[in-house]
């Protein structure tokens, strides 16, 4: 039964893409003429079919497996306010989680990309619709050997942001980078029990390009309490039981981005700490919430 359940989840997920995913091109290819106005009409239009997709995605998900979705703190949300969401990652469960969450309580969330993924197909032009901000990081030897390009990152990046100005927008952050694994957390040596180190030059990257554009910041907390952390296709199967979402809103202070993170070492520490703090506390509520779960 758990296979038949997850070739029929796979197969309508699949046909739900297909149908949407044209007129969602359709409508980024029209982004492409240069009236602001218009490109403002079609990035609304296409919002409206991305939500469409993910609700069917919902409602086949509930129809087909028995997932339970405890989702914590949604009275904090509104459509009409901007969010930067910051998330521990164990899954690729994690990004339907965040859709069950998310779809229809705040504004269609968004990843920032490299900007070298712009040109992967069919993807590409549909992040760009979505208005997924694309950025591009100069490294350190390439800023050696051309200190012009100092801030011009950050520029580029403000600069796609902009758009977000009309329209309220949510970021999602993965502080950790990449999934947890006991082998990653083994490697790192991680001072957290259930999590991998935070990354927090990506989050202060965020802030520098659109702090000022930001209401919120939504920490979210995911948990997978069966015992184990499961995959994709055990969520497709329906061998994922339950899964919480608990979210907490934090205010956000603008002097988070007032300094100068990569030259600024003074506001690197502050920041930091206060990243590793967030990361300490959510390190706690995991423990928290998995010593209930057989409540």
């Amino acid at each position: 039964m758990h296979l038949l359940t997850g070739i029929a989840v796979s197969l309508l997920l699949l046909l739900n893409t297909l149908v949407m995913i044209g007129p969602l091109l359709a409508f980024a290819l029209i982004k492409l003429l240069p009236s602001v106005a218009l490109r403002d009409v079609c990035s609304r239009v296409v919002t409206a079919i991305a939500e469409t997709w993910a609700e069917i995605n919902k409602v086949i998900f509930a129809r087909l497996t028995p997932t339970v979705w405890d989702i914590r703190g949604t009275e904090v949300l509104s459509r009409d306010s901007s969010y930067l969401v910051i998330c521990n990652h164990q899954s690729w469960v994690d990004i339907p989680a965040l859709i069950e969450t998310f779809n229809g309580k705040v504004p269609y969330f968004k990843f920032f990309l490299k900007k070298e993924l712009i040109w992967v197909p069919f993807l590409g032009l549909a992040w760009w619709a979505l208005d997924y901000p694309f950025m591009k990081r100069y490294s350190r030897a390439q800023l050696a050997r051309r200190p012009e390009l100092k801030g011009a990152d950050l520029a580029i990046t403000r600069r796609a942001c902009e758009k977000f100005r009309r329209q309220p927008v949510t970021i999602v952050n993965y502080l950790e980078g990449t999934r947890f694994t006991a082998a990653k957390h083994a490697e790192q040596h991680s001072p957290y029990r259930h999590l991998l180190k935070p990354k927090a030059g990506g989050m202060a990257f965020v802030l520098a390009a659109m702090g000022d554009q930001l209401d919120t910041l939504l920490d979210v907390t995911l948990v997978y309490p069966d015992g184990r952390v499961p995959g994709f296709w055990d969520l497709l199967c329906g061998r994922v039981k339950r899964v919480i979402i608990d979210i907490r809103a934090r205010p956000l202070d603008p002097a988070r981005w007032a300094g100068d993170y990569s030259e600024d070492a003074e506001f690197r520490a502050d920041f930091q700490q206060w990243v590793s703090q967030l990361w300490a506390e959510k390190d706690q509520r995991i423990e928290a919430l998995l010593d209930s779960r057989s409540h």
